[in-house]
């Protein structure tokens, strides 16, 4: 298993978008992306900090939310 490497925010969003979310709307420091899946829309909320890393739990919340594993998503970085 690939351990979870320190992100920003700047660089998950960058991830988020080549898997298809766009910025639906923003209140403050938390962004809320969405995608359509199918019939669905999957939609992720990330906290955006400038020149903070995400806390480890959050993202790997966030890398759940967008349907893929950690090392699809150390690969997209």
């Amino acid at each position: 298993m690939t351990r979870l490497p320190a992100v920003t925010a700047r660089e998950l969003v960058a991830v988020a978008e080549k898997l298809g979310f766009v910025l639906d709307r923003q209140k403050g420091s938390h962004a809320v992306f969405i995608r359509a899946a199918g019939d669905e829309w999957q939609r992720i909320v990330v906290p955006i900090h400038k020149g903070r890393t995400l806390k480890r739990g959050t993202l790997h919340g966030l890398i759940a939310d967008m349907g893929i594993t950690v090392e699809e998503f150390v690969e997209m970085l």
